[in-house]
């Protein structure tokens, strides 16, 4: 497979490309905008307000369908991800520091005799994640607050995708439901050591993008709950510090990485991402490794071509691209599995982030000496983000490869996160926004330039990235961008709420239809009904439009 990821021609469009097939892992999308200024992109009227009142008022509905508390623990406990023999009762684990039997008391004020009969309440040993081994079977992980799920296969809290939940939920007024997500956030870090992945006990090694602190102001706001925002600071240091020390910190550079805990095999991957032959997500990568040369990296770090074995550092690769959220792309290399050699993005924009606001929150508490501590690191940060991750050249934001030192040439919509979090100069905001053309679909933000059978890849896109990108434009003032973007990815999940009545995971922008399985080779491909950042940033693109 090439290394080489070039622009395609600006007047192919990625249709043309889709009709070839998938006949290597990675192949450059054409794209279907075009620079020059005599062929502007399409505009697409968004969905007038009757046309749309269904989906939002699916979505209003959604927030009560997805959440989960002790009332309907048993819902919760259900886990489509791994095997459960039928009878046996579901296990919640409790953390080292709480008494089983008082959680069990309180749960039981929620449940009749029969639903606590199908409970097994377990705690977990000190330092959990030393001990992986010991903790069998697979649980739920105990969470005192109410908090609200993504949908589908994802029946638990998730670390990111709980940021863009929350901002759905303050559009809905759901205040107390947004606070409640953070204050099991805060209950995670103090008794799980981290805010996870998700809270079940396979996720105990891992975390997801760092959103903490933005999730603590937006209930601020309305809340002006000056008690309670005090009471996050221990939270705050302890996160940011997860992410500022070893394995994450990338010493030499002063900048952080993803880096998953634990060993071997995902056990949810092992348990449910298999093909209509069984052939589980590691199966089909060890067929790929043995068939087609890589060059993007070392393979006999992550595999052994004599025993067709992958290696225990490819594992630690394959944790770590689940810890980024993007599961799996060839962002770092096929699958993602070089990610702990790369400083990202993404990640270091949310920690400038997350140090810009804890700046804010320690300010607005009249804590100036720590405030003025937080805003040096945030600047520290934007300096080096600069410095290591802008490529003149292309005018994009890439990932850096510390092996080779160098960035890396894999275009990918993180490029616009700099701009969401305000560490772009205006120039580079208007080098970037000048590519937009690269990523731009029929139906909204490619999340990369290639595609390649991964779910986080070309013709796919995902609503996370919409917003960050759209909201980063509008930062900068490219309004007339961001109000294209937005009508093109709201259009199409109106479009398709319109011929399904439900909401999903992930579209193909391509061809604008949520049906995407075809197209995804690896990692799980079936679309997820729900689902919760979508139903969020629909809200929030629209608001965007309404304020301007």
């Amino acid at each position: 497979m090439s290394a080489e990821y070039v622009k395609s021609s600006s007047r192919m469009l990625v249709l043309a490309v889709l009709s070839l097939g998938f006949v290597a892992l990675t192949a450059p999308v054409a794209n279907a905008q075009t620079e020059e200024a005599d062929h502007p992109p399409t505009m697409i009227e968004l969905p007038g307000a009757e046309h749309r009142s269904p989906m939002l008022e699916y979505i209003k509905k959604s927030w009560g369908t997805l959440t989960r508390s002790h009332s309907d623990l048993l819902k919760a406990l259900v886990d489509p991800k791994v095997e459960h023999a039928e009878g046996e009762p579901w296990t919640l684990y409790v953390s080292a520091k709480e008494d089983p039997d008082a959680v069990l008391k309180d749960i039981s004020r929620s449940l009749s005799a029969d639903e606590l009969n199908q409970i097994r309440v377990k705690r977990l040993p000190e330092n959990p994640r030393e001990h992986m081994a010991d903790i069998s079977p697979h649980g739920l992980l105990y969470l005192p607050h109410p908090y609200v799920v993504p949908g589908g296969r994802f029946n638990e809290m998730y670390g990111w995708d709980s940021y863009f939940i929350q901002v759905g939920l303050l559009q809905d007024d759901e205040i107390e439901l947004a606070k409640n997500m953070i204050d099991n956030f805060v209950y995670q870090i103090e008794h799980y050591g981290t805010i996870l992945n998700a809270n079940r006990s396979y996720y105990l090694t891992r975390s997801q993008p760092p959103f903490l602190t933005a999730m603590i102001l937006g209930v601020y706001e309305k809340t002006r709950d000056r008690a309670w925002l005090e009471s996050t600071l221990p939270a705050i240091e302890s996160y940011h510090e997860f992410w500022f020390s070893s394995p994450h910190l990338i010493e030499n550079l002063g900048l952080s990485r993803y880096y998953g805990l634990g060993s071997g095999p995902a056990p949810e991957v092992i348990a449910d991402e298999k093909d209509e032959a069984g052939r589980t997500h590691y199966d089909r990568i060890r067929e790929y490794y043995r068939t087609t040369p890589v060059d993007q990296y070392d393979l006999s770090m992550y595999y052994d071509a004599a025993t067709d074995r992958l290696t225990p550092l490819f594992y630690v690769g394959d944790r770590s691209m689940r810890e980024s959220g993007f599961d799996p792309s060839n962002r770092f290399g096929p699958f993602n599995i070089d990610i702990i050699h790369f400083a990202p993005v993404c990640l270091n924009s949310l920690l400038y982030r997350m140090e810009m606001e804890a700046a804010t929150i320690y300010g607005e508490l009249g804590r100036e000496t720590e405030a003025e501590a937080w805003t040096a690191l945030a600047q520290r940060r934007a300096e080096l983000v600069n410095r290591y991750l802008w490529d003149d050249d292309r005018g994009l934001y890439m990932d850096y490869d510390m092996l080779d030192e160098e960035l890396s040439d894999y275009e990918f919509a993180t490029t616009f996160y700099p701009l969401w979090v305000g560490i772009a100069s205006k120039e580079q905001a208007r080098r970037v926004a000048a590519n937009l053309y690269l990523f731009e679909a029929p139906g909204g933000l490619l999340t990369s330039t290639s595609i390649t059978g991964n779910q986080w890849d070309a013709p796919f896109g995902w609503a996370p990235l919409q917003m960050i990108a759209v909201q980063g434009l509008r930062r900068y003032g490219y309004h007339a961008d961001a109000d294209r973007l937005t009508a093109k990815f709201v259009g199409l999940v109106s479009k398709e709420f319109d011929e399904h009545g439900v909401i999903v995971e992930k579209y193909d922008l391509v061809q604008r239809e949520s049906d995407v399985e075809a197209g995804i080779k690896y990692g799980y491909a079936a679309n997820q009904i729900g689902f919760g950042w979508t139903n969020a940033v629909v809200l929030e693109l629209l608001k965007g439009m309404k304020s301007r």
